[in-house]
């Protein structure tokens, strides 16, 4: 199983707990959320003043983000606001504190885990390293880089995206009497942590500062205020995009069936090839899309009847050879059936016919 659903959650109502780890002894930590299948999980770390660490690196990419205080890495100073993001076996500078600090801690992939080493792992995506003070040098930019977007008056710092899964980590802001008034979902797990401020939701009440979340796709949330505006963290495992809707009692089940919707309405071809069983690849023969028998439209609870629209069935009727594109590559997609005259001549013998010439004026065999 993944993580399961903690919302909403108050850490500041815990009680910190002494660390017994390797490269974490000299700090405490309280768990915010954990995978008990590979032990990914969210901490909030106090590391005490006089913690030191060699440089070292984790099998897990790690994600730290400083909350308050201040922390020497490689000798550089960081203090609060200071985001890291670390690859699996990159190699993280040695570390003092020489009074103090609290920090976000995010193993994303395992366990707690830290090896002294002062080279990276020769696999490592050393590329990916990210250090940078997200309240100095980041802007802020509009919600709408989210789309569809959230109600004017939020606002993000985009401080990591992953170009191949499209999840992210970013700080974002409501501002003071913010307002949204639909429902939302999404078909990413997504996090957040309250810095500072409060925000309501309908489904889940205050979260204060401190506050904290670890919700799973498809889970209604919204709508959606904040009296005084309130500043978070927050971060996704794949891309985030909003379904909104105003129906409070529809459930994750119904959540996913309406999102799969969206996809036969909209990507038909890509929802056929994915409904399709026993394929392999797009272009190979088990996966032909013209092979497949029209697939079911999945429920829609707020569009019960989308898939009788004459735009939508004419998509699904169409049926496109991935083969016949394949052989002449410069050629756009054509649905089966169309027709086709094409300019070339081959000498292959059919029976004993003879080569013979396809061209604009028909069929012309040489014996």
């Amino acid at each position: 199983m993944a993580r399961p659903h903690i919302e909403p959650f108050v850490e500041l109502n815990e009680g910190y707990k002494k660390f017994r780890l390797r490269g974490f002894m000299g700090a405490d930590f309280k768990t915010l959320s954990l995978d008990p299948d590979n032990g990914a999980c969210t901490l909030k770390v106090k590391f005490n003043g006089g913690f030191k660490r060699p440089p070292g690196l984790s099998y897990s990419d790690v994600e730290i983000f400083l909350l308050n205080g201040e922390m020497i890495v490689g000798g550089k100073r960081c203090i609060e606001g200071h985001y890291f993001f670390i690859p699996a076996g990159v190699t993280m500078g040695a570390i003092e504190v020489p009074q103090g600090c609290e920090a976000l801690v995010y193993f994303n992939d395992s366990e707690p885990h830290f090896e002294a080493s002062a080279e990276n792992h020769h696999f490592a995506l050393a590329a990916g390293y990210i250090s940078v003070n997200s309240y100095e040098d980041r802007p802020w930019a509009s919600g709408s880089i989210v789309s569809p977007s959230t109600a004017t008056g939020v606002m993000l710092k985009l401080l990591r995206y992953d170009p191949l899964t499209e999840a992210m980590t970013f700080l974002y802001c409501m501002s003071p009497e913010y307002l949204q008034d639909n429902i939302s979902y999404h078909d990413c797990a997504e996090e957040s942590y309250h810095i500072w401020g409060t925000s309501w939701m309908m489904q889940f009440g205050e979260l204060p500062t401190g506050g904290y979340f670890w919700r799973p796709p498809f889970i209604n949330h919204g709508a959606f205020r904040s009296k005084q505006g309130c500043i978070a963290l927050g971060r996704t495992d794949s891309k985030l995009h909003n379904y909104f809707h105003f129906n409070p009692w529809s459930n994750p089940s119904e959540n996913l069936h309406r999102a799969a919707a969206f996809l036969y309405r909209q990507r038909p071809q890509l929802f056929k090839w994915i409904a399709a069983a026993d394929h392999n690849h797009p272009h190979g023969p088990q996966g032909q899309v013209e092979a497949l028998a029209p697939a079911e439209a999945p429920p829609d609870f707020e569009r019960k009847d989308y898939a009788s629209d004459p735009q939508v069935a004419y998509l699904h009727k169409q049926m496109f050879s991935f083969l016949e594109a394949d052989r002449s590559a410069p050629k756009a997609l054509t649905p089966k059936g169309a027709a086709r005259h094409m300019d070339h001549t081959h000498t292959h013998d059919h029976d004993g016919l003879g080569s013979h010439t396809h061209g604009p004026g028909g069929h012309h065999h040489h014996t």
